[in-house]
């Protein structure tokens, strides 16, 4: 067992030749500490790095999160590729903005309701059970709503992406292998997102739909990066000129339908005449527009009334 401690890092800073002292002052004034790929699997309490801003302790074997509180004033913290199953024990560092969890056993994101700060969440490729997707803890999101601007779940089997249509101020979003695959529903959240600069989707069965690019840069005004690739705004006028054209054929197209079933539904009304179109002159007020005639027989002559000589 390697426990993250003063001794640890007094080893790790060793070839220095700092006295104790001298060691206390350095760790009161440290800002970023690297403690990657040492065999940590425990955090102990580090009392004396109360002005750490940045600390690395990637590609250790930690699994849990534990005994931060020394570092509220802490702003990136780096804990990819571990073994970490849960988010927890961060409530205290009210500063931070960035925050590296890929590559551990993750399988909620929650524990976040108390941070407001976070401007970057990178939960990408954790080590699920076969058919178990990335959850996400709605206290979690509504607290991350207004600051997070960038989020990588990438590879975490996820199917849909409407819980997080709250994230309002998000600017890029990365999700490249996951099951994405219904354009409705990523339309709807696109409609929330109109901050969003950048978008990656690649390795997702929704790529593969027809017009998938085409819909999603009509969609989205905002976006400036679709998969990687540029949007030009000569891409996007004409694909909002062609959405246009299509929807005045189709409003013309539904008018003509309306106005052929209004005709058919008139025509259903039987009668035993045929009902002809009979025009008066103008001078003529009245405004019968139908002149019945019967079907068989013309119209005979009145007889004459004879005069009394």
């Amino acid at each position: 067992m390697v426990l993250l401690t003063m001794y640890l890092i007094a080893k790790s800073i060793s070839h220095k030749n700092r006295g104790e002292d001298d060691f206390g002052q350095y760790l009161r004034k440290i800002t970023h500490l690297n403690l990657s790929d040492k065999n940590i699997d425990a955090i102990g309490d580090l009392p004396l790095c109360k002005n750490l801003r940045v600390l690395y302790l990637y590609d250790n074997q930690i699994s849990q999160i534990q005994n931060l509180d020394f570092a509220s004033n802490i702003t990136h913290l780096y804990l990819q590729n571990n073994c970490i199953t849960c988010i927890e024990n961060l409530s205290s560092l009210k500063n931070l903005e960035k925050l590296y969890l890929g590559g551990n056993c993750i399988t909620v994101v929650e524990g976040l309701d108390k941070l407001e700060e976070i401007r970057e969440l990178h939960i990408e490729s954790q080590h699920l059970s076969p058919g178990e997707k990335l959850l996400f803890d709605p206290r979690s999101l509504r607290s991350l709503a207004k600051s997070l601007s960038v989020l990588n779940i990438s590879n975490n089997n996820i199917d849909e992406l409407q819980e997080l249509a709250v994230l309002e101020n998000l600017s890029y979003l990365r999700a490249v292998d996951n099951q994405l695959q219904h354009m409705k529903d990523l339309e709807v959240v696109l409609n929330k997102w109109t901050k969003l600069r950048r978008l990656d989707l690649t390795g997702n069965p929704i790529c593969h739909k027809p017009k998938y690019r085409d819909r999603i840069v009509v969609q989205s005004q905002t976006l400036e990066f679709l998969d990687g690739k540029e949007i030009k705004e000569m891409e996007r006028q004409f694909l909002m000129n062609w959405k246009a054209s299509k929807g005045a054929r189709k409003k013309n197209k539904e008018r003509m339908t309306n106005e052929h079933s209004a005709y058919l539904h008139f025509s259903d009304f039987e009668t035993p005449y045929p009902i002809l179109p009979f025009h008066y002159s103008h001078s003529v007020k009245e405004k019968t527009n139908f002149l019945v005639l019967s079907k068989m027989h013309k119209v005979k002559p009145l007889p004459r009334i004879l005069e009394k000589k």
